[in-house]
C-alpha cells in the first residue's frame, strides 16, 4: 500500500517528466502500482480495518504464548496453529499483528543462485539434515536426523526421521521415498556421503553395497563435485522450512513421544501445507505436477530391497551367546562356536540371528550395557545340556608299591589303563 508521502513524490516526479518506469525504480515499486495511482488522480484512500481484520485480546494472548516459546516462529505457522484452534481471520491479519509485536524477522542475506531445470522423471535429490537439537530437547533420540528427498521436476517432497544416518538408514530412506513417489527416477543426486562411498581427491567412488542398491532399483547415483554441494539446492532449501516451520509448529503444539510418532506427522503436514500450494518457481502445486511425473517414473521392484544392517558374529565357545553393541544375546546351544549373521531391520527394535541361512533366534534390542538377553527356551536347553554331561573327573590310579619281592601290586577295580607287565623290572632289581 502506498503512503501519502510516497504518493506526493510520485505526483512531483510525474510533473517533472519522469516516466512511470523511472518513478517505480526510484521508489522501488512496481510500475503497475505507479500507473494505478497516477490514473486514479488522487491520493490513496486511508485504510480502515474491519473487526475481521483485527486480532482480538483472546488471540493476542495466544500469539504471545506461542512467541514466548519460540520468538522466531513464522507468522505462517502461527496462523496455521490458531486457525485450527478456531481463529477465522486471514494470514495478513496475523502477519501484521506479529510484525507489530516482534518486528521484522531477521533472515540471512539471500545468495545468488540459478534454477537448474530437469525433465520429468529425470532426477531426484536426497540428503540428511541434523535435527539433534530437537531430538535431545524432546527426549526421543540423542542423534535425531531427517532424511529428505525431492523429485526435481514436480518438487514432490519426502521427509523421514531416524536415529542414525548410516548406510542402512540411507537405503531405507531412499526406498521409502520411491514408495511415496510411486516410482524411481533416472538418477538421484547426492553429496559425498561417507555411508555410500569414499572420496579420492576430486573423484568419489561408491561402495559396492551402494552400487548393488542402485542396480537393484535401476537408477544411478550422481554425486556432486567436490565443493559444489549447492548443486542439490532443491533438497537443501526445504530443510529451512523443515526446521523453521514444521518442527517449530510441532514444538508449539505438543512434542511427539517417539520418532515413529514424528514420522506419522511429517507426511500429513506436507500433504496439507506444501504439496497443494503453488511452488514459488514452477507456479504449480507439487501434487498436480506429480500426477504427470509419476507416469514417467520407473516401476518399483516386485520384491522390496532388504535394507537391514547385517554383520557376521562368532558364538562363544562355551556359552551360547552372541555379542552386539556391548550386549550378549542367546542362541540355541547347538550353535556354540558357530559363525552366525546378526540382522537388524531399520526402524525396528528387533534383531535376528541366522545360521546356515536360517533364522535361529530373535530378540528385542536391549540398551547398551544391559545384562545378557536369554530366551527361556535357550536358557533351559543350555542348562539341561550342561547338567547331562558326564563331567566326572577321571579316577586316579591307586598305586601301592610292595617292596617285598620288588613287585608293584594294584588293588582290584575299573581303570582306564591296563595293568602293566612289571616282570622285567623284577630281574633288574635282583641283579643290583
Amino acid at each position: 500500500m502506498m503512503t501519502q508521502e510516497e504518493y506526493m513524490d510520485v505526483i512531483a516526479l510525474h510533473r517533472q517528466g519522469w516516466t512511470k518506469k523511472q518513478i517505480a525504480e526510484a521508489l522501488e515499486r512496481h510500475p503497475a502500482t505507479i500507473a494505478k495511482w497516477i490514473e486514479n488522480g488522487g491520493p490513496p484512500a486511508r485504510r480502515e480495518f474491519t473487526e475481521e481484520r483485527i486480532v482480538d485480546e483472546r488471540w493476542q494472548r495466544r500469539i504471545e504464548q506461542l512467541l514466548s516459546g519460540n520468538s522466531n516462529l513464522l507468522a505462517t505457522s502461527i496462523h496455521r496453529i490458531i486457525s485450527e484452534e478456531g481463529f477465522t481471520g486471514s494470514y495478513p491479519t496475523v502477519a501484521r499483528h506479529v510484525r507489530t509485536v516482534r518486528g521484522a524477522r531477521r533472515v540471512k542475506n539471500p545468495q545468488v543462485s540459478v534454477t537448474i531445470e530437469t525433465a520429468p522423471g529425470e532426477e531426484a535429490q536426497a540428503d540428511w539434515s541434523d535435527c539433534r537439537e530437537w531430538g535431545k530437547a524432546w527426549g526421543i533420540a540423542e542423534d535425531l536426523q531427517c532424511f529428505g528427498a525431492i523429485l526435481s521436476w514436480s518438487r514432490h517432497r519426502f521427509w523421514w526421521f531416524a536415529d542414525s544416518c548410516d548406510r542402512a538408514h540411507t537405503f531405507e530412506g531412499l526406498v521409502r521415498f520411491f514408495e511415496d513417489a510411486g516410482g524411481i527416477p533416472v538418477a538421484v543426486k547426492i553429496d559425498r556421503m561417507g555411508a555410500l562411498g569414499r572420496s579420492t581427491g576430486r573423484a568419489f567412488r561408491l561402495h559396492p553395497p551402494a552400487l548393488e542398491f542402485a542396480r537393484y532399483h535401476g537408477f544411478a547415483f550422481r554425486p556432486c563435485r567436490s565443493g559444489n554441494a549447492r548443486a542439490k539446492g532443491k533438497v537443501e532449501r526445504p530443510f529451512l522450512e523443515l526446521k523453521d516451520a514444521f518442527l517449530a509448529e510441532v514444538e508449539a503444539t505438543g512434542v511427539p513421544g517417539s520418532i515413529a510418532e514424528l514420522n506419522n506427522m511429517a507426511p500429513a503436514w506436507l500433504a496439507t501445507y506444501v504439496h497443494p500450494r503453488p511452488h514459488r518457481v514452477t507456479g504449480v502445486p507439487p501434487a498436480t505436477r506429480l500426477e504427470s511425473e509419476a507416469k514417467l517414473l520407473a516401476p518399483l521392484p516386485r520384491v522390496r530391497f532388504d535394507t537391514a544392517w547385517r554383520e557376521p558374529r562368532r558364538v562363544a565357545r562355551h556359552v551360547p551367546l552372541v555379542e552386539l553393541d556391548g550386549v550378549f544375546y542367546s542362541v540355541p546351544p547347538e550353535f556354540v562356536g558357530w559363525q552366525v549373521e546378526v540382522r537388524k531391520p531399520v526402524a525396528s527394535e528387533r534383531i535376528e540371528i541366522a545360521a546356515g541361512g536360517k533364522v535361529v533366534a530373535t530378540h528385542r534390542r536391549a540398551p547398551k550395557g544391559s545384562d545378557p538377553v536369554w530366551t527361556p527356551e535357550h536358557r533351559s536347553s543350555a542348562e539341561r545340556l550342561a547338567m547331562s554331561r558326564d563331567d566326572r573327573s577321571r579316577r586316579r590310579l591307586a598305586v601301592t608299591t610292595d617292596v617285598v619281592g620288588n613287585s608293584l601290586s594294584l588293588p582290584p577295580g575299573d581303570y582306564d589303563v591296563e595293568v602293566p607287565d612289571l616282570s622285567r623290572y623284577a630281574d633288574r632289581g635282583e641283579s643290583s
